[in-house]
């Protein structure tokens, strides 16, 4: 009988879920648009403990009824199951305080691309996080470095530049900063991988990999709808047919945010000045008009209250 209890002791002890990522338990997210919602959706379906900071109650409540929704299309789309869709909520605490940020291992910023803002975070991230815990900026555009010198802290200070819709897309981009320390590369690499994420490691420069490639085929798709060559459906189309993308570069766009697009735009022509990064006029027009895309209802496309495109 004695046998029997140890056997399955031992049993349950070596079935037991780890959830200690290399010290990162416990996360905390700045910023709760729609690329905070779906780090902190990824996260907290890994198992981790995550907590969701904005400026406002009125933002937070958005938010938060904006992820609600996202994953109740998942469910209808049997995609997710309810119980599922509870166990990840269970695991998402929202706040207004930044202060509540002080006892995470990991301290996410995910606001808009904008320098001053992201600096002013993390300086106020400085004086309360705890001395071990790393910072990770998820700019797509902005220097990691120059980020990085506002704190105390520039060794753990890494970029981790995900992709929308950051539940499905497998990839991140991992940033080192001039001053970013290996063990804090260490560290980030199997939290990366914990959370479903292949990490590539890219050099500190505007754009990385990804944005750097996107951006020119976004642009010139905007060119081809402006100068009337063929329609948004048929640029769309030609682009998944033709070359097996899982979108066209049109309805990309009005995913990611048509400011988001924009301010990515901006920064790649200010910072490396080559022509094929000067956003489209149509692209600025869209965002004048507050046509920013799918979470706005509206950009190249229409959409239903599901998301869904009308066609």
């Amino acid at each position: 009988m004695q046998d029997e209890i140890l056997n399955i002791e031992d049993l349950l002890k070596h079935s037991k879920v780890n959830t200690d990522v290399e010290g990162i338990n416990t996360v905390a997210i700045i910023g709760a648009g729609v690329m905070g919602q779906g780090i902190a959706q990824t996260i907290a379906s890994a198992g981790l403990e995550t907590l969701i900071i904005e400026r406002d109650e009125h933002a937070l409540i958005a938010a938060k009824e904006s992820l609600s929704e996202t994953m109740n299309r998942e469910i209808r789309r049997w995609a997710m199951t309810t119980s599922e869709k509870k166990a990840i909520m269970s695991r998402i605490k929202w706040s207004m305080a930044i202060e509540d940020a002080s006892e995470a291992d990991l301290i996410i910023e995910a606001v808009d691309e904008n320098f001053e803002l992201k600096v002013s975070i993390f300086k106020q991230c400085d004086k309360i996080a705890k001395k071990d815990a790393i910072f990770v900026s998820n700019t797509s555009t902005l220097s990691l470095t120059k980020i990085a010198e506002a704190t105390s802290r520039p060794d753990k200070i890494v970029g981790m530049h995900f992709l929308n819709p950051v539940p499905k897309v497998p990839i991140v981009e991992l940033v080192k900063g001039l001053e970013t320390s290996n063990d804090t590369v260490k560290a980030i690499k199997p939290f990366a991988k914990r959370i479903g994420k292949t990490a590539i490691e890219v050099y500190e420069y505007p754009g990385f990999v990804t944005t750097r490639c996107i951006v020119p085929l976004l642009n010139e798709a905007m060119h081809i709808l402006m100068e009337g060559i063929a329609e948004t459906k048929d640029i769309d189309t030609a682009m998944k047919l033709g070359y097996n993308f899982p979108y066209g570069p049109l309805e990309m766009a009005d995913q990611m945010g048509l400011d988001e697009v924009l301010a990515w735009m901006d920064t790649l022509w200010k910072t490396l000045g080559e022509p094929r990064y000067r956003a489209c006029p149509m692209l600025r027009k869209l965002v004048r008009e507050k046509k920013l895309g799918k979470k706005t209802g509206e950009g190249f496309y229409k959409y239903d209250e599901n998301g869904k495109i009308i066609h």
